[in-house]
């Protein structure tokens, strides 16, 4: 009896200490509380200990101890605020352990992907994930923006985080641009010199911009150190620091808002009152955060494993310029905007003017509503500044308003210099040996891969010869056995000169490998 009640004994205070450690570790939930918060169950104390978390956490403090129901409904926000903040502890996780094999100089950075991708288990999966996720949080960030401005969510006493949320796209943005360097491919070196350039236009003090950034007059060793300190150290701390004031202002001051219909409408009293009606963030809205979590890391696996993969061009080149050379797609629509006129004013000064209108929206929008009906003009302005950003995006892509001859664009086309293409992808079993001459080859006999990408060549070649662009022209495939497990493709067009009648030639030697990545040489 003795020895019962002393494992009893025992047994009591062993749960007892057990249960003050998970105290500690929950900010005040104990294990009764906790398994309850697992159940969906309601609390098992008195003052709510859920609300203490609140209180006590530094990861929770920043959170609402409830919302409102109708703020939380998903068509109404999307989650994208939330989506963009889980995109932004991604890129913090995945930037802190490819930190580990990463070397900021111009000599290694390169050499550090490759090995990287091939020597380090998941290393390429890794880079994928990091790369996905800032793109991701771009985009979500954007989007975000947008649906608070089409909901009128930015008013009254929302104007200030209004403001918050600005500058966090405008780090956002430049977090994904200063990681774009780092790379030290022909992709990366040049997107940011021309990136960098439009700094030099800047009036007055454009220069000491430009060498501030870089380094030096060029990209080099001075330049890669800078971007990579602001990619990993400046940006992320300031991004920290703004997101924090971001998130406070929401859960200490205003809360999320509720829909415009709701908070504006003539609705019944019962709709209103369910509506809202509180719905504690623990557990109710926690749990759905981690699910959702846990379904965006899924598919982002999924993403990287089938579909998406970081570009990892050749070496960065600064005496070669390549064709298509273009600015990351999120600053598409700049580049679109240095196509029209001067790059002071179109590189500087305009992109200026439209985020300083940006901070200014909640002051220059004196509408008290917030329902779309009764915001015509602002919701067609905004729909017309997101138009007017699509169709400059399109206008920034390498193949709009830049003429490039006739003969190198059909080749660029189907083996560019950057990236991947139609010829490369041809199965190397696929890529037969032979002279395959444009309007005299059977291309039925030929494999079909092969077939395929022959076609398009011959298809372009005859629209060009149409057009006037290659008068008299004669077009070949050469496919040869260079070496063992190589071979050698060489595209080549000949034609007439229309204004001197000279013949002349253009040609470009692609060697593939039997070994090689999907499209690589």
């Amino acid at each position: 009896m003795i020895k019962n009640l002393s494992l009893q004994d025992l047994r009591s205070r062993a749960l007892e200490l057990l249960d003050q450690r998970v105290r500690i570790i929950t900010a005040g939930m104990g294990l009764k509380e906790l398994r309850a918060v697992m159940r969906g169950d309601p609390p098992t104390e008195k003052p709510n200990p859920r609300y203490r978390v609140h209180i006590t956490s530094f990861i929770f403090h920043i959170r609402p101890r409830y919302y409102q129901q109708a703020s939380t409904w998903f068509t109404h926000t999307f989650r994208l605020g939330y989506f963009t903040t889980l995109f932004f502890i991604i890129e913090i996780i995945t930037g802190l352990i490819l930190m580990i094999y990463y070397v900021p100089s111009p000599s290694e950075a390169y050499q550090s992907i490759l090995r990287l991708e091939g020597n380090v288990a998941f290393g390429s999966m890794l880079r994928d994930l990091h790369r996905l996720g800032a793109e991701a949080m771009v985009a979500f960030a954007a989007l975000h923006m947008l649906r608070t401005y089409l909901t009128g969510s930015y008013k009254k006493e929302r104007s200030f985080t209004w403001l918050t949320g600005v500058l966090l796209l405008l780090i956002t943005l430049f977090l994904s641009f200063s990681g774009y360097l780092l790379p030290w491919d022909q992709l990366a070196y040049w997107a940011v010199t021309i990136g960098t350039s439009m700094a030099e236009s800047a009036p007055l003090f454009g220069n000491e911009v430009n060498l501030l950034l870089r380094g030096a007059p060029d990209i080099g060793a001075g330049g890669l150190l800078r971007f990579y300190l602001l990619h990993v150290v400046l940006v992320p701390l300031l991004g920290i620091v703004v997101l924090s004031i971001h998130y406070y202002k929401v859960s200490r001051e205003h809360n999320i808002s509720l829909p415009a219909r709701i908070e504006e409408g003539d609705l019944p009293k019962d709709v209103k009152k369910e509506a809202t009606q509180r719905i504690d963030f623990i557990p109710d809205l926690l749990t759905h955060e981690v699910f959702l979590a846990c379904l965006t890391i899924f598919a982002m696996v999924v993403m990287v494993a089938f579909f998406y993969n970081a570009p990892l061009e050749h070496h960065a080149d600064p005496q070669k310029t390549p064709l298509d050379t273009k600015a990351p797609w999120y600053f598409l629509w700049i580049q679109g905007m240095l196509k029209l006129g001067d790059p002071t004013l179109m590189g500087v000064i305009l992109p200026t003017v439209i985020f300083a209108l940006l901070f200014a929206v909640p002051y220059i929008d004196r509408n008290p509503y917030r329902m779309m009906s009764k915001r015509p003009v602002a919701v067609t302005l905004g729909l017309l500044f997101v138009a007017a950003v699509l169709v400059l995006s399109y206008m920034g892509t390498p193949g709009y308003g830049i003429e490039t001859p006739a003969a190198i664009r059909i080749v660029q086309d189907l083996a560019p210099e950057e990236g991947v293409g139609a010829l490369r992808e041809i199965s190397f079993e696929q890529l037969e040996p032979g002279i395959y001459e444009v309007g005299k080859t059977d291309t039925t006999a030929l494999p079909p891969e092969l077939g395929l990408v022959f076609i398009e060549f011959e298809r372009r070649v005859n629209e060009a010869e149409e057009a006037g662009k290659l008068p008299g022209v004669q077009a070949v495939m050469i496919i040869e056995d260079w070496q063992a497990g190589l071979k050698k493709v060489t595209p080549r067009i000949i034609w007439s000169d229309p204004e001197s009648g000279d013949q002349k030639t253009f040609e470009k030697h692609i060697f593939l490998h039997r070994d090689r990545g999907l499209g690589g040489e």
